[in-house]
């Protein structure tokens, strides 16, 4: 899957599970965790290795590096946990698949392909029309419940969709690890790239502007220091 529908099936989860836990969740921090297993994908890029959908991927290394969390904030992780691991057992399970779920107890690769059902590759219509129904679904989500607004204020963690927005999003928008810009090959699909890369930008950018006004400007001014469980606005 594109960085669309995982971020989309990654919020829409977290949205559900919160809900159904009775816990709030961090809406930016959500989507990052959706997007991080692509991390290996600028690894490739700067090292000449071939381990896309490898370690990064697999949910026997999402329990480890979870399990301090869910030791110290019990159940309000949860939905982080699913956040993360939804882009490989969902996402990139049931598209293209070729997945290294369970290293490094095993370097076996699954995928709904490898199960012997119909494969479904990124560029395919089936996925596209998904992705672009996922965005539409997350988006009329995230605007009737007003989350949209948690961009628009200050807050740290902002800073962490400096990763989707310089691993996936605009680099996949302009053409890597493509041959061409999705402009060209997805516009529909560049448009949701766009929406969430205007609206990353503007946490950060509002961000920085109010870390730059406490630094050197306004001395008394707070910013909301959001932890792991934050308040959602």
């Amino acid at each position: 899957m594109f960085a669309v529908g995982h971020m989309a099936i990654a919020y829409l989860l977290g949205k559900g599970s919160s809900k159904a836990l009775h816990t709030q969740i961090n809406i930016p921090i959500i989507l990052v965790l959706s997007i991080l297993p692509d991390i290996d994908i600028v690894f490739d890029f700067l090292f000449g290795v071939n381990i896309h959908r490898g370690p990064t991927h697999s949910v026997v290394v999402a329990a480890l590096v979870f399990i301090p969390f869910f030791i110290h904030y019990g159940k309000k992780a949860i939905p982080y946990f699913l956040a993360l691991i939804s882009h490989s057992v969902i996402g990139d399970f049931f598209i293209a698949g070729q997945l290294q779920l369970f290293w490094p107890l095993s370097r076996a690769r699954f995928g709904l392909h490898e199960l012997g059902s119909y494969y479904i590759d990124i560029f395919s219509p089936v996925n596209l029309a998904l992705e672009v129904s996922l965005f539409i679904v997350a988006t009329i989500v995230l605007y009737k419940s007003r989350d949209w607004k948690v961009f628009f204020k200050p807050k740290t963690t902002h800073l962490m969709l400096i990763i989707p927005i310089t691993t996936v999003l605009l680099p996949s928008t302009i053409g890597y690890p493509f041959s061409e810009s999705l402009l060209i090959t997805a516009p529909v699909l560049a448009f949701a790239h766009l929406f969430y890369l205007v609206l990353f930008s503007i946490a950060v950018l509002k961000t920085f502007v109010f870390l730059y006004r406490k630094c050197f400007g306004h001395q008394n001014a707070e910013i909301p220091q959001s932890g792991f469980q934050p308040k959602t606005i």
